[in-house]
């Protein structure tokens, strides 16, 4: 009956997915306050009250014909104006809203301008470990997924490697920073470097390569760290953006996409992708949705909370004799897997009702992703049960 485009998706369902299923049937067991469930990057931290309050004003100030209808495909006028005028006042960039299509969340945007960008056969880089659907989202449109291999030294991305897969085949290369699953920022010496290989690249094979830009976690970076924007780096860069953990709004599906003056075509790129946004089923982004972010750009979440239980869960692990880099932003912690075999860990974990994703789901084996986007109440009633994982390994 279906497709068999889609057996393979069925018969390898997301780990993350079915671990977090896993969470709530052990939760019917043992008592939902009992279960240690790291799984899904779902935020704990409440939306900030400025967005419920302009989801208020929004409703009872403007004309409900208006917030509730049809407006362009590439998203309302108004909104796009805002957000650019936001972007340039933080950056110094000089966007307008030519340059912001909104669109269903950052996973939507970057179906968008795959769809606008690839043809059949077109490669795709990305740098390991990365989140998994990007394989998914470049197959849709016949692309083909290239990985390159971890830099377990610091999770920066290897620039060598990186340059030595590009081929006259590379049509677009995926970064995502703030990482998710290892929480690393990417450096801008880092950036400057992908740039001009990018550069490099684009002279000798005489094609246009696009670099996007995944970037839910932007504005969830610690200790002062400096997110660098991407577009002041490279020309043909596209920005995938989302509201779902910078404003904690994940089942709202509210972001946008930046395609800048300077990339290559811009006019044709930015109208194919508003067709894409339409003929892909999702019309426009929510309008609602829309007007409340325009009111909430300077919004943020409460970022000490997630900082917080860094702190305290990273602190104890790496107590405990685990290993793990600390995450310089979003909320993931990428742990070192005492045994080679990383899903036999998960299952060691597993007995002590800690549920984490192996690192395969990331394309890094070896590692476990922990999401601390969780109370840290939470946090703290796991600690005893990571301490007897530790003792059973013999860290302690």
């Amino acid at each position: 009956m279906i497709s068999e485009r889609m057996k393979p998706l069925v018969q390898n369902n997301s780990a993350i997915r079915t671990m977090f299923e896993e969470g709530n049937r052990l939760a019917k067991i043992y008592g939902r306050e009992n279960v240690y469930d790291f799984s899904l990057g779902n935020p704990n931290v409440p939306a900030p009250e400025q967005v419920n309050q302009a989801v208020k004003d929004v409703v009872d100030q403007e004309e409900s014909t208006f917030i509730h209808g049809y407006m362009s495909n590439s998203g309302y006028e108004d909104v796009r104006e805002a957000i650019a005028g936001s972007l340039n006042k933080r950056f110094g960039t000089s966007f307008h809203q030519g340059n912001i299509l909104m669109t269903v969340g950052a996973a939507s945007g970057m179906n968008i301008i795959l769809k606008t960008l690839l043809n059949p056969g077109d490669q795709v880089l990305t740098f390991a470990p990365y989140f998994l659907e990007y394989g998914n989202y470049v197959r849709n449109y016949d692309g083909e997924l290239r990985v390159v291999p971890p830099n377990t030294a610091d999770f920066q991305p290897d620039v060598e490697a990186f340059e030595s897969m590009i081929t006259e085949k590379t049509k677009a290369v995926i970064i995502n920073t703030p990482n998710n699953p290892t929480g690393v920022v990417y450096s801008d010496e880092t950036l400057r470097r992908i740039a001009a290989v990018l550069e490099k690249k684009q002279a000798e094979y005489g094609t246009m390569i696009a670099l996007i830009s995944d970037e839910p976690y932007r504005e969830l970076a610690y200790d002062g760290v400096e997110v660098p924007y991407v577009t002041r780096y490279y020309g043909n860069t596209v920005v995938c953006y989302s509201y779902s953990k910078s404003l904690s709004l994940p089942g709202e599906r509210i972001g946008y996409l930046v395609i800048p003056d300077e990339m290559e075509d811009q006019k044709t790129v930015f109208t194919a992708a508003t067709i894409a946004n339409r003929v892909l089923g999702c019309v426009n982004a929510p309008s609602l949705m829309q007007r409340v972010v325009m009111r909430c750009l300077d919004a943020q979440v409460n970022l000490e909370a997630y900082n917080r239980n860094r702190e305290l869960l990273y602190n104890s692990l790496i107590g405990y004799g685990f290993e793990c880099i600390k995450p310089q932003g979003a909320f993931y912690l990428f742990m070192k897997s005492p045994t080679a075999d990383e899903k036999e860990f998960c299952d060691t974990c597993k007995k002590y009702n800690i549920l984490v994703v192996p690192g395969t789901s990331f394309a890094c084996s070896g590692y476990v992703r922990i999401a601390y986007c969780v109370s840290y109440e939470q946090i703290e009633r796991s600690l005893p049960a990571f301490r007897r994982v530790a003792q059973e390994y013999g860290l302690i």
